[in-house]
């Protein structure tokens, strides 16, 4: 039964790093600046959660332990952070620096894990987590620009939230995370929509924003956080990291934009990375099963 309930854990992780990955398609489909797009995002990405959030009430599934009202409080800011911070991060520095800051994603987590859910961090999740760091560097050119300080803190936080909320949909199984989502995007869709610009998009891209925000937040986050509470914190910061790579294949595929040696060697080694964990945990796991 635990195989099963991790098996699932990391199906829903696994769609939801596939989700997140495709952003740089639709960004390249509009012509729009980022505070624009990441409001329109978020308002269908709240009509979205509105609707996940009332099939869940309907549904009535098993009643889990209730959840301190103080933890919602500290739920929603976390979330926040995490779905807004990376849009900011883009408008002070490089994607390639806000990659090899979330490159750290696997470390800070199982760090986070560690001291509040007393979680073991692992030698194995330590060598995959620098295997990926080293990856994502290479693919990057592994250059963070000095003058791009501030950039780097706010993409530094946007990585804090994120394991934060792994943590925390760990540690409380009862936290409704759609309705923890909802909040969030609905923050960032205020923040977006009052900083960006103030015409409204055109039918074309109302309607990618629209799949953008639908899959790309809405179901990405709320898959990802339904399969942390069935896989140790580490391990889903590990697997995130995939994103680093498969959004530059998409890219690829749809727009031709040729990647380079650096990033196809990299992307390498993120993958044999997140591979070769798998392929020890999976062993590891049988073995005890024994």
């Amino acid at each position: 039964m635990h195989t099963d309930r991790r098996l699932y854990g990391l199906g829903l992780v696994a769609v939801a790093t596939a989700l997140w990955s495709t952003a740089g398609l639709f960004v390249n489909l509009v012509d729009l600046d980022a505070w624009t797009i990441l409001g329109w995002r978020s308002v269908f990405a709240v009509l979205a959660l509105l609707v996940i959030v009332l099939i869940n009430r309907r549904s009535r599934g098993p009643v889990a332990a209730p959840v301190p009202g103080r933890i919602l409080w500290l739920a929603v800011p976390v979330a926040t952070v995490s779905m807004g911070a990376y849009v900011v991060a883009l408008t002070l520095t490089t994607v390639a620096n806000v990659m090899v800051v979330y490159a750290s994603v696997p470390l800070l987590t199982a760090t986070l894990a560690w001291f509040v859910l007393g979680e073991r961090i692992t030698g194995r999740v330590v060598t995959a987590s620098i295997a990926a760091m080293v990856g994502v560097a290479v693919m990057v050119g592994g250059a963070v620009q000095p003058g791009h300080i501030l950039g780097v803190a706010v993409a530094f936080m946007m990585t804090i939230a994120m394991g934060t909320q792994i943590v925390l949909a760990r540690m409380h199984p009862g936290l409704d995370m759609a309705v923890v989502n909802l909040f969030a995007a609905v923050a960032c869709a205020v923040c977006g929509l009052l900083l960006g610009q103030t015409a409204i998009p055109s039918l074309f891209e109302l309607g990618v924003l629209a799949v953008f925000g639908i899959s790309n937040t809405a179901i990405a986050y709320y898959f990802l956080l339904l399969g942390a509470r069935h896989v140790p914190s580490a391990e889903v910061g590990i697997l995130s990291t995939l994103e680093v790579i498969l959004g530059p294949l998409w890219v690829w595929l749809a727009f031709a934009e040729i990647p380079s040696r650096g990033a196809i060697f990299g992307g390498a080694i993120v993958l044999a990375a997140v591979v070769w964990y798998l392929l020890a945990e999976a062993r590891s796991s049988s073995s005890r099963q024994k």
